[in-house]
């Protein structure tokens, strides 16, 4: 399934109100990471309250023990202050990486904003080497923006 074939259906679950936000959360990562091959662990960050960190939300995926990530550290650390997406083609490129997985080769953030303010964020890792494209990135925006709606 291409991702603009995947946009109808992520606006089903997103206006699918009669579930939890939690539920439609859960959905989408479960959608993604199923119909997108290079997708391998999909699940969303929030703000942890007023603290400085994020909180591990809905995800699919291998369980990881990142359930807290202070701002500044890791890729969505560092999303959390720039507000700004962060393709990484090669983590063992970066140096503020925080490593998940050994299998891990290649991340993607993308924040997302409620009244401009950035609560969170979709975070995806790739076993794939560089396999984020900017049809990704623009295809990530379009999910964050709505799911801002289902959390405004």
């Amino acid at each position: 399934m291409t991702l603009q074939e995947l946009k109808p259906l992520i606006l089903d679950i997103v206006n699918a109100s009669e579930k939890t936000v939690d539920a439609r959360l859960l959905a989408i990562c479960s959608l993604l990471e199923k119909e997108i091959a290079y997708y391998n662990w999909v699940g969303f960050y929030f703000k942890n309250g007023d603290k400085d960190e994020l909180k591990l939300g809905p995800y699919v995926g291998a369980p990881t023990d990142h359930t807290i990530i202070p701002f500044g550290k890791g890729i969505c650390g560092q999303v959390a202050v720039s507000n700004k997406n962060f393709v990484v083609p090669d983590v063992s490129a970066q140096d503020n990486y925080i490593a998940c997985s050994i299998h891990v080769k290649a991340e993607i953030v993308i924040p997302i904003f409620v009244n401009n303010q950035n609560i969170g964020q979709i975070d995806i890792d790739s076993n794939t080497a560089d396999p984020f494209t900017q049809a990704d990135e623009t295809f990530l925006e379009f999910v964050c923006q709505n799911v801002a709606t289902m959390l405004a």
